[in-house]
């Protein structure tokens, strides 16, 4: 169904799947489709009567017409012109209103699907891939949906009938005409099999230049801290200068794309000229359908410019296609976790092994069950496995070997990455819940300790927030996911690292809230302070991937082993500060 260019990449629909899509896509519009061909074709036919009337123009002032005929035949002119700016603008509009439609709709899939992803697999891709699908490939697309398409389809029109009309004014002007056809297919066959991997390499090349200019924005903090800002800014100028060498590439191949095409009409013209001479010899034609011929040909040079030209844009919208059909064409991931039954156990992980990279396991071996409504805290050194471990029972990553049962309902992760989406602040607690009611999305603030703080927002619930609406603390953020979590009232929540971020005055504030949050609940805590792992009911301990020490605070305090070692470096940390 679809390739890739690298293992790494997001799919890349083949044509054959990007053009099967786009029948499903044109279906629900077939009538309206219908219409604006119909207007563009009569608009189209109405303006092709100019170059006879000129014509006719010529025959009066050789024949010596008269004055009547003269300005019958002006006006004739300008009513040719009239109705073909009426009914081509209104095809025109109505086919760009189509295609933005079938973008709409393509873009919805594309986000329904995107959503559906695999985090793993987004990460492997890098987050420059679907950001340049999203960004870059749809405003390709929406550009050719409303201007090239109807332009094109229009040009394709105009070029077809108006080699009808020179056939009826003599079929050997069609001949000439079609002398310049054999140049302009060789051109565009050309064209086309150097534009095509061209434009696909392009397009992986924005990606990759995104993807590292993304990475260097989001860690700047730490590249400064180790003064490889050079580094990084060589890579993301190499990334640059090759996407920028490929455009320049394309700009090159157009040049001589355009070039190609003059010789095209030169010949043409000069075709239809010397037939017209000779019919005109022969007293076969009259000067002025001589004049219509040759001036039907010259108004052949910008449809069929603008045609060919489009094929431009026609692979770059094809390319773009191509990466979002990719995206929009996935089939949601099945992932059959088995459930936890009715027993007194709430997650059982067994014999779990997990590896972001094959042969450099993670996690393994990993045996733990969680007794419904238990609070246990996972703690250890970093790159223990713990917050991985959090992910593969959360269902973000699949297990490479044993198993994870859960309950039947959902089980929600809070990281120390949390989204304020944009919009109302009622609006972002609803996405846990959408029939939430006021009191019960009030009764979920105030839980959380968040009710003051909201109340006193310039709209309280109404303030935009978000990007460009109110700034949110890292705290009251949190706040808002724990909030979130109380609306959604999943049976397990599992928590990593969720008050990491918010200063030492924020996080005591968040770890009352989480407790109030987890209240009732089976929870998995990611402990970032020990403080958290004190109140829970029982403590696991990660080394290298695997629990190496289980009990209560107490208990491994006594036991003297690797948690009493972080107990005290933590307990001496505290004492310093």
């Amino acid at each position: 169904m679809t390739d890739s260019t690298s293992t790494a990449l997001l799919p890349i629909a083949t044509g054959r799947r990007t053009r099967a899509q786009l029948r499903v896509l044109v279906r629900p519009h077939r009538a309206r489709l219908a219409g604006a061909l119909a207007l563009l074709v009569a608009g189209t036919t109405a303006g092709l009567v100019s170059p006879p009337l000129l014509g006719h123009i010529v025959d009066l002032a050789t024949t010596g017409g008269s004055t009547a005929d003269f300005v019958l035949t002006g006006v004739g002119l300008v009513a040719g012109v009239l109705v073909e700016a009426a009914l081509a603008g209104l095809g025109v509009a109505l086919l760009a209103q189509i295609g933005e439609s079938m973008l709409a709709r393509l873009r919805e899939r594309f986000v329904s699907s995107a959503l559906r992803l695999a985090l793993d697999q987004v990460e492997r891709a890098g987050t420059g891939d679907l950001t340049s699908r999203v960004t870059n490939d749809v405003a390709v697309i929406a550009e050719a949906a409303r201007s090239a398409l109807p332009e094109f389809t229009r040009a394709v029109l105009t070029i077809v009938l108006t080699l009808a009309g020179m056939a009826v004014l003599d079929w050997r002007f069609l001949i000439a005409a079609l002398i310049a056809v054999p140049v302009q297919l060789h051109t565009v066959r050309w064209y086309t099999r150097h534009a095509v991997p061209l434009y696909a390499r392009q397009r992986v090349a924005v990606a990759t230049q995104q993807h590292h200019l993304l990475a260097t924005i989001d860690g700047a903090s730490t590249i400064r801290a180790f003064r490889i800002a050079d580094e990084h800014r060589d890579r993301v100028a190499s990334k640059s200068q090759q996407a920028v060498d490929l455009l320049l590439r394309g700009i090159a191949l157009q040049t001589r794309f355009y070039a190609r095409l003059h010789v095209a009409e030169f010949a043409g013209l000069a075709a239809v000229l010397a037939t017209g001479f000779f019919l005109l010899r022969a007293d076969a034609v009259s000067i002025g359908a001589a004049t219509a011929a040759a001036l039907y040909f010259h108004g052949l040079f910008t449809p069929i410019n603008v045609a060919l030209a489009l094929v431009d844009d026609a692979q770059a919208a094809s390319s773009g296609l191509d990466r979002l059909i990719g995206v929009a064409d996935l089939d949601p991931p099945t992932r059959q976790r088995a459930t936890a039954g009715d027993g007194p156990d709430a997650v059982v992980v067994h014999g779990l092994d997990f590896a972001y990279v094959p042969g450099r396991p993670v996690l393994a071996g990993v045996d733990l069950t969680i007794a419904r409504g238990e609070r246990v805290a996972v703690v250890g050194s970093s790159g223990a496995g713990k917050t991985t471990l959090a992910k593969v029972i959360a269902g973000v990553h699949e297990p490479t070997g044993g198993r994870v049962a859960v309950p039947a309902g959902e089980v929600a992760l809070i990281t120390q990455e949390v989204h304020v989406f944009a919009g109302p602040l009622a609006e972002d607690l609803r996405l846990a819940r959408a029939d939430a009611s006021d009191d019960e999305v009030r009764a979920a603030l105030a839980a959380v300790d968040a009710l003051g703080w909201v109340e006193q927002l310039p709209d309280g619930l109404d303030t935009e927030v978000g990007a460009g609406g109110h700034l949110l603390t890292a705290a009251q953020a949190q706040q808002l996911a724990f909030a979130r979590l109380i609306l959604a009232d999943p049976p397990v929540a599992i928590l990593d690292e969720a008050t990491a971020e918010a200063g030492s005055a924020g996080a005591r504030l968040l770890e009352r809230v989480a407790t109030a949050a987890l209240a009732g609940r089976t929870a998995l805590i990611v402990a970032h302070r020990l403080t958290q792992a004190v109140t829970a009911d029982r403590i696991v301990v990660m080394e290298a991937g695997r629990i190496v020490e289980t009990g209560t605070h107490q208990e491994l305090v006594e036991r003297d082993g690797p948690y009493a070692t972080l107990w005290q470096a933590w307990s001496d940390q505290r004492a310093h500060h």
